[in-house]
C-alpha cells in the first residue's frame, strides 16, 4: 500500500499520511483547518518492510483502510527531552 505524508506548517511534528496522493476528500475539514498549510513530504510503499519510528506499520495500513488517512502526531514533551539529552 503507497502512502503520501504531509506535513503540517502550523503543527511542528504533525504529519498526515494519504492512500492517495492530494486526496484530502477523506481528511475532516476540522483536521484540516488544525494542520494548516500542508506540504507533500514523501511518499513510500507501506508493505515492503519499512520501519516507521513512532507506530508499526499495519497499524497505519489499518488505520488509513478505515479512514482514508493517518494522523502521526508529534511525541509527547518528556520524550522530546529525553531526546535533547541524548
Amino acid at each position: 500500500m503507497n502512502c503520501y505524508i504531509y506535513r503540517s506548517n502550523r503543527q511542528k511534528g504533525m504529519y498526515l499520511y494519504l492512500d492517495e496522493k492530494d486526496n484530502f476528500s477523506k481528511v475532516p475539514e476540522s483536521l484540516l483547518a488544525l494542520l494548516g498549510d500542508v506540504e507533500f513530504t514523501f511518499e513510500f510503499d507501506l508493505t515492503k518492510g519499512r520501519k516507521l519510528v513512532r507506530v508499526e506499520a499495519n497499524e497505519v495500513i489499518r488505520i488509513m483502510t478505515e479512514n482514508g488517512y493517518f494522523l502521526q502526531m508529534p511525541p509527547p514533551k518528556g520524550e522530546l527531552l529525553n531526546q535533547k539529552a541524548n
